[in-house]
């Protein structure tokens, strides 16, 4: 039995289509078409209800219809009205719940096209003083579909949708760089050793850490909002392949007007509506680009939790804020569990991106049916990665501390710190003092001051941290 997340009466209305007759309930705003979704596409079990950026897509994209096929002189002055009317309701975040249809299903998308030519049709109805499916003076297709196919309103509706949630994402990015900047500025002080492959290196500061953090961050923000524009170019007019069956000369051109008119976008027309219609390349940079910035988000929390390793076994260079008991079984411990999380969030748009990468590449002449599952991987990796975005700030780094007396005791017991060194006792000096001090647990300094190869006053002048952690020039006259 289908639930809804509206009240039903119990009453039913009955319409038709090219399968038969189907009893629609009578609240419904939907039809005969999107009940058979309903029925027949129980998948993913992520609605489309629950996504009232794509339905306000939907609405941006009906308009520019009906205008432009008004402005051709092909619908009355009164349906224009009542559709404008119906599709603005839209646009402002009514009605959803009349989109109870998975984003998983077969048809490459047609029954998200026509659950909105329902939903409008059927409202502009009520607009006019009609009843409900009485489709002779508003037709879903004649009317909210007229010069259209599922295969340009479908991908331009979800392109738009899509562009609305890169605004989510970008802003969650915005404020999680403000607050690894923070960090930068309150570390800039605190000197800790660097690393690699997860050996001492040379020093640096705390500071450094995090604003490469937030420097990763800004990088793949860029790199997001460039390849957003791809989904701005659309390709209405196009209708069944491309060719603008059923659609006036004009049509295209018009209908892209309109809908940068009414969403103040920089929205162009494809330059060639065949290619367009089965190429779903932008919306493969789009779910690359999230890839890239999840590889990015996933490395600093790798970092972060090796940072807070510990507390007494491990590099414990900064404090998490604690957020849960970390076991069963071992009082006391508390575990990373915000990086873990964000963690994991990373690996599911990680693989997002292959199914979006497969989807694509099944395209067939002159569309790809596999779009509905590209849009759900889209939409689940935007998501979540703006929610793991918020909570990473808010739950984990706006809480961090550092153990800045820890950090300068590694550095200055470290081996590492030979390599400052170099360029005034040589490789091979360095190397010796490097492999003694290792093997007797000896300090670096001692070593050198024991061998006499540099005084006090120029050994002091070379390993002062401030000198390490930036190129400089130590003359040690």
């Amino acid at each position: 039995m289908n639930t809804y997340k509206f009240k039903t009466s119990g009453k039913v209305r009955v319409e038709h289509d090219l399968l038969g007759d189907k009893e629609v309930p009578a609240d419904a705003l939907f039809g005969i078409q999107t009940l058979r979704c309903i029925e027949n596409f129980d998948i993913s079990r992520q609605l489309l209800s629950d996504h009232p950026q794509f339905i306000k897509a939907l609405g941006i994209v009906k308009m520019g219809a009906i205008l432009a096929n008004h402005e051709l002189g092909l619908v009355a002055d009164a349906i224009k009205d009542a559709v404008v009317t119906a599709c603005r309701e839209l646009m402002d975040g009514k009605h959803t719940k009349h989109f109870p249809i998975d984003l998983v299903q077969g048809g490459a998308g047609t029954s998200v096209n026509m659950n909105a030519n329902e939903v409008i049709a059927n409202r502009a109805l009520e607009i006019m003083g009609k009843e409900r499916a009485e489709y002779k003076f508003i037709n879903p297709n004649d009317h909210i579909n007229m010069a259209q196919s599922t295969n340009d309103a479908y991908p331009t509706a979800m392109s738009l949708g899509l562009y609305m949630l890169h605004e989510e994402i970008k802003s969650a990015l915005e404020k999680l760089i403000v607050s690894f900047e923070k960090k930068e500025k309150e570390f800039e002080n605190i000197i800790k050793m660097g690393r690699t492959q997860l050996q001492d290196a040379v020093p640096m500061t705390l500071g450094q850490s995090f604003g490469a953090f937030a420097e990763a961050m800004r990088s793949e923000l860029k790199r997001l909002s460039r390849v957003s524009e791809g989904l701005l170019v659309i390709n209405m007019g196009a209708t069944a392949i491309g060719t603008g069956i059923t659609a006036e000369p004009e049509y295209a051109e018009i209908c892209t007007r309109h809908i940068k008119k009414i969403t103040n976008w920089n929205i162009t027309l494809a330059d060639n509506l065949v290619a367009a219609t089965h190429d779903t390349s932008a919306m493969v940079a789009y779910s690359s680009a999230l890839k890239m910035l999840a590889i990015r988000l996933s490395k600093t929390c790798n970092d972060l939790r090796l940072m807070a390793s510990g507390p007494r076994t491990g590099l414990s260079e900064i404090n998490l804020p604690p957020k849960q008991p970390g076991s069963s079984i071992m009082p006391g411990k508390v575990n990373p569990v915000i990086p873990e999380v964000v963690n994991q969030v990373c690996f599911k748009v990680i693989g997002n991106d292959l199914t979006v990468t497969m989807a694509s590449e099944a395209a067939q002449l002159e569309l790809n049916v596999m779009e509905p599952v590209m849009v759900q991987s889209v939409i689940e990796s935007c998501t979540w990665l703006a929610r793991a975005c918020n909570t990473l700030r808010v739950e984990c780094v706006d809480g961090i501390t550092a153990n800045g007396d820890h950090c300068r005791n590694m550095v200055e017991n470290s081996i590492g710190i030979v390599t400052a060194l170099k360029p005034f006792i040589g490789y091979a000096s360095c190397t010796e003092i490097a492999q003694e001090a290792l093997k007797t647990g000896g300090s670096v300094y001692q070593l050198v001051l024991d061998k006499k190869l540099l005084t006090q006053e120029e050994l002091d002048k070379i390993l002062d941290p401030k000198q390490m952690i930036r190129p400089s020039k130590i003359n040690l006259k």
